[in-house]
């Protein structure tokens, strides 16, 4: 049950700040914050005016039990994020932006973007993922080092390096787009809010723009740790026996074998990273191996964070608001 306000000086951890599972995401001018019952986005609207929408989460998994069992419990939460993220980007994308044929298209057809095409916009995200993520990487380790079998762990070490490269390049060639700089900014005003509340503060701007715009829950450090994790999973994993036992000695037919076992082995990386990064790291954050385990992703949220305005972290407490109005209130139902 969730503690109303008065109560959570029991739950503090040892630096002073209150645990919670409270996360977000920045969306084009606006932020989206997700509780335990409800979701909220506020966007920022070209009049000026705040836009507030809120939904209500799913409990399937109070029905389903077995989702929320490690590893498991990763893999849905991945796939839900994704899901919450389309739909925030949906609204913020409809409010952000003084665009009258836009509008237009939104008023007669506001129910356009159903399960079709959200499933179709993920898939083809997933898909641009994969190829940039795993196939660029391996055809070119495959270039650098030569098969796959020929020299296993330095294949994995040089595809798991190229991979980390690639990511970071894209952060840094998007980040220099003016409306992706903006994105950034909601991003840095999420992180500041979510320390707000964390240690007990009033969520205002003033009070909020003193924390510092990077946060261990961060799902830029969850990426990183993915990208880390894949390489100790993609060398343990033997795939050189399947390619001797199936003898596969086609180059090509090698390399296809690596990658979609690479693919196929995807949601075990997620769950495993899901595991170390939100639930382990996200309540042990003073831990001093969390912090070394975690700088890497640390440090890529200088690039995926900027310092906000205080209209970026209205909006973020706004949103932050919508989730913590509705936690207040089922906790006097349940009291």
């Amino acid at each position: 049950m969730q503690k109303r306000e008065s109560d959570f000086s029991r739950a503090f951890s040892e630096d002073g700040a209150r645990k919670t599972h409270v996360g977000g995401q920045a969306l084009l001018e606006g932020i989206m914050m997700r509780g335990k019952y409800n979701w909220g986005v506020a966007v920022r609207e070209p009049t000026g005016g705040v836009y507030l929408e809120e939904h209500d989460l799913a409990s399937g998994k109070d029905k389903n039990k077995w989702l929320r069992l490690p590893i498991i419990r990763g893999c849905t939460a991945f796939v839900e994020s994704l899901m919450l993220g389309f739909k925030a980007l949906e609204i913020a994308a409809e409010h952000a932006f003084d665009d009258e044929e836009g509008q237009a298209d939104s008023e007669e057809g506001s129910d356009s973007f159903g399960k079709g095409a959200m499933a179709a916009s993920m898939a083809f995200g997933l898909l641009m993922g994969v190829a940039l993520f795993i196939v660029a990487p391996a055809l070119l380790t495959n270039l650098i080092v030569g098969e796959y079998d020929s020299a296993t762990l330095t294949w994995n070490i040089v595809d798991g390096l190229l991979r980390v490269a690639v990511f970071v390049f894209y952060i840094w060639l998007i980040g220099r787009m003016g409306e992706i700089k903006r994105m950034f900014g909601y991003h840095g005003a999420e992180h500041k809010t979510i320390h707000c509340y964390e240690h007990g503060l009033p969520l205002t701007p003033e009070n909020a723009r003193s924390f510092p715009r990077l946060h261990v829950r961060c799902g830029t450090a969850f990426l990183i740790m993915v990208m880390v994790i894949a390489i100790v999973v993609y060398t343990v994993v033997p795939i050189k026996p399947l390619i001797v036992a199936w003898g596969v000695t086609n180059p090509a037919l090698k390399l296809t074998l690596v990658i979609l076992v690479r693919i196929a082995l995807m949601p075990v990386i997620a769950g495993v990273s899901y595991e170390i990064t939100v639930k382990w790291a996200g309540s042990h954050p003073e831990n001093p191996l969390v912090k070394l385990i975690l700088w890497p992703g640390m440090q890529m949220q200088y690039l995926t964070t900027r310092e906000p305005d205080d209209g970026q972290i209205e909006c973020a407490i706004k949103a932050m608001q919508l989730v913590l109005e509705r936690e207040e209130a089922q906790a006097r139902l349940d009291a």
